[in-house]
């Protein structure tokens, strides 16, 4: 076989390596998540199964453990809440009434035991009115 078929054949497994890979850590960001209202409204099939549930951390609802490992709250719908317990290491800026998406299991009690916590805060990052905005 001549230098330049073997250099073709690794290159091409180089080539569907790195798209596999690549595909795979991409489709686990892909998740689909559902608001507080969709959760409980399709509580029943959700039960039991891995979801990713976006919405705001309801007012008074946010009880952080002294270790700051463990926090339970309540994600507020438009129509009800989802009790949330989150056990990890909690974001900085988790506070109540900031938009969160936590990723769990919904339990048979329809409390969901969260594993991840993002806190999604956008408008951190707007310019303020009157502000330029600088691209780089």
């Amino acid at each position: 076989m001549s230098p330049s078929v073997k250099l073709a054949i690794g290159a091409g497994v180089i080539v569907i390596a790195t798209a596999y890979l690549g595909y795979v850590g991409a489709a686990a960001s892909w998740k689909y998540y559902v608001t507080p209202d969709e959760c409980l409204s399709r509580a029943d099939e959700l039960l039991n199964s891995r979801i990713r549930v976006s919405g705001p951390v309801a007012a008074g609802s946010l009880r952080i453990a002294a270790d700051r490992r463990q926090a339970s709250f309540g994600l507020q719908g438009a129509t009800g809440q989802l009790a949330v317990t989150y056990s990890g290491a909690l974001p900085d800026n988790l506070a109540e009434e900031i938009d969160v998406v936590v990723e769990g299991i919904l339990e048979p009690d329809r409390r969901l035991r969260g594993d991840k916590l993002l806190t999604r805060c956008a408008s951190k990052y707007e310019s303020l009115p009157g502000e330029a905005r600088t691209d780089p």
